[in-house]
């Protein structure tokens, strides 16, 4: 194997998946909106989400949107990228990878209708696009790309197996790589058969992270989980998630108002560094920003306390208070 196929002694044209037992990670902004499909049926529908001023269009193609189970393949990606980045080797865009590496890692199985399952992935992942526009200052630049730009097979067995391929991710998600805008899952979540399950544990690795508590509101979860269900539906799906208590690093509890509040396993609130704000603060809350999610806007202020070295605080109630005032005027 050569230095360049390795991603050392310059830029490399391509980079061989040759690391043994790479954490699994995710970009955060594949993460933050809903695009993969939660069905088990092709979804040709288009979609539109939308974050602040920040629009995201996602079509599929007429194999359907790629699917949560799809984006394994590109968790395999960025965990393989990561991992070399992090042990100072050059890493491309272009991935040369082993099928069966590919499946073991993600806990799939590895017989013959795998690898067709495996191909059929790819397929939709390159024929789903993504269109957003990002605004800075008056200026919009609208701009579309795939899930991954292309792959191929370069090799067969006598079987007619896939045996490796070479995957191309967009500039989109490698620039996610590159600037390290990911989070570390748990090897667990390969584990997880349920889209829905999978999609939950997302938002809370999102949302939770390293606090404790996460709160947010049934209708909340549901737009962020990009389910097509109706609100009842989707409510009687998360209180069967509740109730076996599968998923990996959290727990889920229901709470008055129609309210899930989102815990991280094993993590005390001394831990967590901060105590939770009192009822009182959070109906302040409510006052001061009508028609928003007081629980994702303490979320997003907890994450900006933890980011700015976690400093002390007199009155932490009185800290997201002000901090809010600033949030709800941008």
């Amino acid at each position: 194997m050569t230095a360049l196929a390795h991603g050392q002694g310059g830029p490399a044209d391509f980079f061989v998946c040759d690391i043994f037992d790479a954490a699994p990670k995710t970009d955060m902004g594949g993460m933050e909106h809903p695009m993969f499909s939660l069905s088990t049926r092709p979804d040709r529908t288009i979609r539109q989400y939308a974050r602040g001023d920040t629009t995201i269009t996602v079509t599929p193609s007429v194999r359907g949107r790629a699917t949560i189970h799809d984006k394994d393949i590109l968790i395999y990606c960025i965990s393989q990228l990561m991992a070399a980045l992090n042990a100072g080797r050059t890493i491309a865009r272009k991935l040369t990878l082993t099928a069966h590496d590919l499946l073991i890692a993600t806990r799939r199985d590895t017989g013959g209708d795998s690898y067709t399952r495996l191909c059929e992935a790819f397929e939709r992942l390159a024929g789903t696009r993504i269109t957003t526009n990002i605004t800075t200052g008056d200026q919009e630049t609208t701009s579309g790309f795939g899930l991954i730009e292309a792959w191929e097979i370069v090799r067969k067995s006598r079987g007619g197996r896939m045996v490796s391929v070479t995957v191309t991710l967009s500039e989109w998600l490698f620039r996610a790589v590159q600037s390290k805008s990911v989070l570390t899952l748990s090897r667990d979540y390969f584990t997880l058969r349920k889209p829905l399950e999978r999609r939950i544990y997302e938002i809370a690795r999102k949302h939770c992270g390293q606090q404790r508590i996460w709160r947010a509101s049934v209708t909340t979860l549901h737009d962020k989980a990009g389910s097509d269900a109706p609100l009842r539906v989707f409510r009687a799906a998360i209180r069967k998630m509740i109730a076996t208590n599968g998923l990996p690093d959290y727990a889920l509890e229901e709470e008055t108002g129609d309210i899930i509040c989102i815990t991280r396993k094993g993590m005390s609130a001394d831990q967590a560094g901060l105590a939770p704000l009192k009822p009182a603060t959070m109906d302040a809350a409510r006052a001061a920003a009508p028609g928003w999610d007081v629980y994702a806007l303490e979320s997003e202020w907890r994450g900006f306390w933890a980011t700015s070295g976690r400093p002390a605080l007199r009155s932490a109630d009185a800290a997201f208070l002000g901090w809010l005032k600033g949030r709800i005027t941008r």
